[in-house]
């Protein structure tokens, strides 16, 4: 095979145009994320949050706030572990989430993850419950039933809840219904998704390499 070698010029004009950068605007918000294929949570907001700043630097002055919480609200996108992605690629994502414990990480955590949760069996059911009778919810109003915390050198650590909640959203069993300030909402997963069958798992990995 005959590598094919790129000018400077060449290289950046490709970055700039995959990045949406260049003088053709997308058509909307939507043609954004698609382009993107996310926008990053970030509640941290100098200026504003992240996601509007990537917005704005490519749509211009014609992007408002609202729309992307209007889009959030449709389910036209998607948050998904801290991720802003279109709602019309949730099929390939559930697929993954069917195969949990999660691809991508080493094994000794896939391993960590599979038998804290297995340990806090009843808190995960008890949560379950809550949000079912109740949701959506905020992670402070959830039962901390947890028999064995959740153990890190960094800002999670004894965060039962909230790290129980990470792992149910990769188990496709509960979801970020929306946000109230910066607090996310939960529910159960089948109340935020749309119906759709998950796209076979290898099939769903070569679509999103």
């Amino acid at each position: 095979m005959t590598a094919h070698q790129l000018s400077r010029a060449d290289a950046r004009r490709i970055a700039v145009r995959a990045q949406l950068l260049d003088a053709a605007r997308p058509d909307g918000l939507l043609d954004v994320v698609r382009g993107l294929t996310l926008l990053q949570v970030d509640p941290t907001a100098a200026v504003a949050p992240n996601a509007d700043l990537v917005a704005w630097s490519r749509l211009g002055s014609s992007y408002r706030p609202a729309e992307l919480t209007a889009a959030l609200e449709k389910r036209s996108l998607l948050e998904l572990q801290a991720m802003i992605r279109p709602g019309e690629d949730l099929a390939l994502y559930r697929a993954e989430m069917a195969e949990w414990p999660e691809r991508g990480t080493p094994a000794s955590w896939r391993e960590y993850h599979r038998t804290w949760a297995a340990a806090n069996d009843a808190c995960r059911r008890d949560i379950l419950a809550r949000l079912g009778a109740e949701g959506p919810l905020p992670s402070r109003a959830l039962p901390d039933t947890c028999a064995e915390p959740w153990r890190s050198s960094g800002w999670s650590n004894n965060r039962n809840v909230t790290k129980l909640l990470e792992l149910m959203v990769q188990r496709g069993e509960v979801a970020v219904a929306g946000r109230a300030g910066g607090d996310r909402l939960w529910d159960l997963a089948d109340r935020v998704y749309p119906g759709v069958p998950p796209v076979p798992v290898e099939e769903a990995l070569r679509i999103c390499d």
